[in-house]
């Protein structure tokens, strides 16, 4: 099979149509040299009406200077042609804060993942200034004024007024300032060429990719997903279910060319393909829940693109040559011949032969596909949800070079994502709204959440997370959640469990998991089965709250939380979060690990007592009878009954549960176990008669 790749090129005399004859000759018209070049350092100034912009008229007031700098090696595309500059493509950079100030709190709350973008052609404006995570546009840009100074490679940009965007006004509460110009934006930043193209009357006569050292570049193999493109849904639905595919470009960030030998070679990447959505709550953002899971594409032949701008030296086929691109479309990631992920070690990257073996069952549209429920996707359910696709590179390559190079390990930065807006109610179409976040698996992009890493056995196993979030929704309530995510570890995750003590009450208890593909002929699931779907329920005690799957000793396709995927759990509560300890447990092998999450807080243990009569059958006291209460830690404290046969025991403290028993001369008694949380006083045990 041949991979479809639609070049975008702009022919050359579409470049350089508009320039003059006096200034480049007649007979130079269809001559040159054409740089596609890329922002490699840079500073940005926006002067700011911080009054204006909070909401306070204050005449005469001098504006705020925010300074950022621009990030490294940013792929802000720019075209110049014969050393003049012909303009930027549609392209973002990244703006990194130097300074603070008082901002809008929706403003401050990204003001560390600004971006400067450049917009399609068409768009109302050429530049705006959004968030580079979410895609929310603050500001629009106009009047800028490019200059650019050959010798140094320098551009600039001056004199763009910064003006309010619809969005922005409506989330600061003052609608009627949408396009209201807020102050003024300028930067200065110093080129470096990626792509250079010689031609002679309109023809190509030389084309070189100027190899340099670029930022990010890592010793050894290092394969990414540098762009995700193109999600769409392809084939009709099955009965609830569509199948999505989203296109990936990959580019090898390494030093040494990446194996890329299609089967049945097994030294080649495999490609999971993911979709999530964040949700619930007044802002649509209380969890966020992976809701689509695709089987692997199986990588063949590598190109020899410059996707990401990094400069390739040239090498492809059965490698991906340093700083090269290799693009899968959405078409092709959709198969329908995607491999079972029940083959692969996601660590080692290991696969048999075997495993993209389809014979013996038959594709319907959502075969193999990112396997997603249409009521997770229809507008009419989902109004204000948003969406992220993610894709991921496993390759064998780069655990053999990781251990035969321990400080050259490249394994767990593979997992890029993209938000993307959707439309439709039964079919479904899909619009991205932001850049690719290189790097970053979907879940960092879940607004209010803590991530907390996991990594069970550095160098023998992959990395994971626990990402949670806390809301109070109402008076006393506390809304608590969670969501576990196994990137690459081939453990699998078996249970989880939170900690638990006096007084806490839990309630409206939910599980989320993606739909698991269903089994097939040569899957890689014992008997072909796939895995199993059962959906973990909690398991309440007094001292903790435990969800879990089978083991992997009762059944090997249990519903474990398998590699590249993300499970969530939920539940209500009547107490205020605290830090606490979560113990994960694994599916196939290891220990459990405890992680630093927060749970609810106990009510504080204090001394109480615990008293009440021992009686015999008849309702008589007994008198010197013993009662003895046990607990936790080896607790122990005991009292003898009086003449009508009371007792009372001090110092017992809260929060736990305790067995009182008791034993009297020629009587038996039946220990009783209960929680103690306050003063109990009626805490009576009766005898009978010992045979």
């Amino acid at each position: 099979m041949l991979k479809k790749i639609l070049v975008a090129s702009l022919p050359l005399i579409l470049l350089i149509g508009n320039v003059c004859a006096q200034s480049l000759g007649s007979k130079d018209v269809n001559s040159g040299t054409l740089e596609k070049m890329i922002v490699a350092s840079g500073s940005v100034s926006m002067e700011v009406d911080l009054n204006r912009l909070n909401g306070i008229r204050v005449k005469n007031v001098q504006p705020t200077e925010l300074r950022f700098e621009t990030e490294r090696n940013a792929f802000f595309t720019v075209l110049v042609f014969n050393n003049e500059l012909r303009g930027p493509l549609p392209s973002a950079m990244g703006i990194v804060p130097q300074n603070s100030a008082a901002l809008p709190s929706k403003l401050n709350a990204s003001f560390n993942q600004l971006v400067i973008e450049n917009m399609s052609w068409g768009e109302s404006y050429d530049l705006v200034v959004r968030d580079g995570k979410t895609g929310f546009v603050f500001f629009n840009i106009e009047g800028q004024q490019y200059t650019y100074e050959p010798s140094e490679h320098r551009l600039t940009a001056q004199s763009g007024r910064l003006l309010v965007s619809k969005e922005f006004a409506s989330a600061i509460g003052r609608p009627s300032e949408a396009g209201v110009e807020i102050g003024k934006i300028s930067f200065d930043t110093i080129l470096r060429p990626i792509e250079v193209t010689n031609y002679v009357d309109g023809e190509v006569k030389s084309e070189t990719m100027p190899t340099v050292s670029f930022a990010g570049s890592t010793p050894g193999p290092d394969v990414v997903v540098g762009d995700l493109s193109g999600l769409a849904q392809f084939g009709s639905s099955v009965g609830t279910q569509v199948g999505l595919a989203v296109g990936t470009d990959s580019c090898n960030f390494g030093t040494v060319d990446l194996n890329w030998f299609a089967l049945p070679s097994v030294d080649h990447p495999v490609i999971p393909q993911n979709l999530y959505r964040m949700s619930g709550g007044a802002s649509n953002n209380d969890r966020f829940e992976q809701i689509g899971q695709s089987n692997v594409k199986h990588a063949f032949t590598a190109l020899t693109n410059n996707i990401c701008s990094l400069g390739c030296n040239g090498v492809g086929s059965t490698h991906l040559g340093s700083g090269c691109s290799d693009p899968y479309s959405a078409s092709l990631n959709a198969g329908p011949n995607l491999g079972s992920r029940a083959w692969i070690n996601p660590f080692t990257g290991a696969y048999p032969s075997t495993a993209n073996d389809h014979t013996g069952h038959t594709h319907t549209g959502p075969s193999h596909r990112i396997l997603t429920e249409i009521n997770d996707l229809s507008t009419t359910l989902n109004a204000g949800a948003t969406y992220y696709a993610e894709a991921q590179y496993i390759t064998p390559h780069e655990y053999a070079w990781c251990q035969a190079n321990p400080t050259q390990c490249n394994m767990n930065n593979n997992v890029s994502y993209r938000q993307y807006s959707v439309t439709g109610t039964t079919s479904f179409s899909f619009t991205p709204v932001s850049t690719t976040q290189r790097q970053k698996t979907a879940v960092t992009a879940w607004t209010g959440s803590t991530l907390v890493p996991i990594q069970p056995a550095p160098g023998q196993d992959g990395i994971g997370s626990i990402s949670y979030k806390v809301t109070n929704p109402s008076p006393g309530v506390w809304h608590y959640e969670y969501a576990i995510y196994n990137q690459n570890m081939d453990r699998g995750i078996q249970s989880f469990s939170i900690p638990l003590g006096s007084g806490i009450t839990l309630s409206n208890f939910g599980f989320h998991m993606p739909p698991q593909q269903p089994g097939w002929a040569n899957d890689g699931t014992v008997g072909n089965a796939g895995f199993s779907s059962t959906p973990w329920s909690p398991v309440t005690t007094a001292d903790s709250v435990t969800w879990s799957s089978e083991t992997f000793a009762q059944n090997q396709n249990a519903n474990a939380i398998r590699w590249g995927t993300l499970y969530n759990f939920r539940f209500d509560s009547n107490r205020p979060p605290q830090a606490v300890n979560a113990t994960l447990g694994f599916f196939k092998t290891g220990t459990p690990i405890t992680v630093a999450i927060q749970g609810p807080t106990p009510v504080a243990a204090v001394n109480v007592t615990v008293s009440g009569r021992v009686v015999s059958a008849e309702g008589l006291g007994v008198r010197n009878a013993r009662v003895a209460i046990t607990g936790p830690n080896n607790f122990f404290r005991w009292a003898t009954t009086n003449s009508y046969g009371y007792y009372s025991i001090d110092n017992v403290l809260t929060g736990a549960t305790y067995t009182i028993s008791a034993t009297a001369k020629g009587m038996t008694f039946t220990p009783q176990s209960m929680p103690v949380s306050d003063n109990i006083t009626n805490m009576n045990l009766t005898g009978s008669s010992a045979p």
